[in-house]
């Protein structure tokens, strides 16, 4: 019996539970399997480069780096979709709309079926150049191609599965979809022992368990959907609108755009490293290298900031489109209290104990660990207040108003990171990029507090023009 089913025998529907519930209950409950689901995409990523690093090395680190473009690809297209569908849905459930949201969903759902497949057959058509665009050395090369190869095969689960996910939890079950995430991943995690040591098929075992267990958590997904409660699904349903698309498109771009961000400065950032450590004692590998575990480090703290910002999305979705600004403000609070008090320690993880961190990801020489320590600390110097951006890109989406979330979500990665990444290294070498990100960090921070605060104001605003106009309305 699910969560939704669970409530309304308690007599709470879930429009009850989101109007009246007390926020930070609620944040709670959406949030955490909202932020347990990106954890555990996260440990797709972050098992395969332990299991590797361990058993391959340094070679094997960087090519699951190579690839990882791929994997923000395929999360930016679940997202776009996902998070779009989920939106809309609780935009027009908040407005008394039923009908309009369960056209929503279904379009939505053929969206991700059919975006899985095109980018699963692209990656194996142009496979070889993608790894050389996206930073792969003579060395790493073989070893990239062998791994994207067979994970490519689990590109169309992946996204069906990360993006059904949003319409599980925008259903009122978010237990389920964390469950439906983490059951895929728990597996890959024995999978990769049995077939990485067990079956000594080092980074291709790796590939294989990482598809398998996206094929498990995309038939969970499904069979959800396919007892959708808030929807009763008719053929009709799931036929691709132009204005349905576009809508679903225009309020999941600022979570998409944001990931595709991630990949541009991610494909840049390998080709810089490349590039500038073959001109330092490093050599290229190595800085290849360590910007692969760093990413998968930084994509635990995203995963934390995400979750919580789409924990907060039904919340904020349907009060604001109730008018309800109170609890929209609250929320909007306590989601950035929350983040970053979780960013916060991060950063002494990341100042206090770097070379720890970076040795269970595998071997490596004393200039790899020298290298990834100081990048590390260096790089990741402002991670406190990175849960902001991600929480305020997501607030406006929320509430309808995409170019804002649009422009929120490229400010760190696009604005500001890929300059600096391109501008720094001609001045001071190699350190040059690591001192990007938290120039970057920081004026991206700044700008969403800005736009936040307007935001607030304006809210402010309109409610006491709804309180003064219902204190002038005669009584009936």
């Amino acid at each position: 019996m699910n969560e939704r089913r669970r409530a309304v025998e308690r007599g709470q529907t879930r429009q009850e539970l989101l109007a009246k519930e007390r926020i930070g209950k609620l944040i709670i409950r959406f949030a955490v399997p909202a932020v347990m689901s990106f954890l555990v995409n996260a440990v797709y990523n972050i098992v395969d480069q332990i299991f590797i690093g361990q058993s391959v090395g340094m070679l094997g680190n960087a090519a699951t780096n190579v690839a990882f473009p791929l994997t923000t690809i395929s999360t930016a297209v679940a997202l776009l979709c996902g998070v779009g569908t989920a939106s809309n849905f609780n935009l027009e459930m908040g407005r008394g709309n039923p009908d309009k949201a369960g056209n929503i969903v279904g379009t939505g759902i053929t969206m991700l079926a059919v975006s899985g497949l095109v980018i699963c057959a692209a990656v194996l058509i142009f496979l070889r150049p993608l790894m050389g665009a996206f930073g792969a050395t003579e060395k790493v090369l073989p070893y990239a191609l062998s791994y994207t190869q067979i994970t490519a095969f689990g590109i169309p689960f992946a996204v069906f599965a990360t993006g059904g996910s949003h319409l599980i939890r925008a259903d009122g079950s978010p237990t389920f979809a964390m469950i439906s995430i983490a059951s895929g991943a728990v597996l890959n995690i024995f999978l990769d022992a049995f077939f990485i040591f067990g079956l000594n098929m080092g980074i291709a075992g790796a590939a294989l368990a990482t598809s398998i267990g996206q094929a498990v958590s995309c038939c969970l997904v499904i069979g959800y959907l396919t007892r959708f409660q808030s929807i009763h699904f008719t053929r009709a349903h799931f036929h691709l609108n132009a204005g349905r698309v576009w809508a679903i498109c225009s309020l999941g771009a600022a979570a998409c755009l944001n990931q595709l961000a991630m990949t541009v400065v991610q494909i840049t950032m390998n080709q810089t490293l490349t590039y500038y450590g073959a001109l330092s004692h490093y050599g290229s590998d190595i800085p290849l290298a360590c910007v692969g575990v760093i990413s998968k480090l930084n994509i635990i703290l995203v995963a934390f900031s995400v979750g919580i910002a789409q924990g907060c999305q039904p919340i904020v979705g349907f009060n604001y489109g109730a008018k309800n600004f109170a609890r929209v403000r609250k929320t909007y609070r306590l989601a950035a209290i929350w983040v970053t008090a979780i960013a916060t320690v991060f950063f002494l993880c990341f100042q206090l104990i770097p070379h720890e961190i970076i040795a269970i990801f595998g071997k490596g020489s004393n200039e790899y660990f020298e290298f990834a320590t100081r990048y590390l600390r260096i790089f990741m110097l402002l991670t406190f207040i990175n849960g902001i951006q991600p929480v305020t890109s997501n607030f406006f989406t929320s509430i309808g108003k995409a170019n804002r979330g649009i422009f929120i979500s490229l400010t760190r990665q696009i604005l500001f990171l890929l300059p600096l990444i391109l501008i720094f290294p001609l001045l001071w070498g190699i350190d040059g990029v690591m001192y990007a990100g938290p120039i970057a960090d920081g004026v991206a921070a700044v700008l969403a507090f800005v736009f936040i605060f307007f935001e607030m104001r304006q809210m402010k605003r309109e409610e006491e023009k709804g309180r003064f106009k219902n204190q002038a309305d005669p009584p009936k």
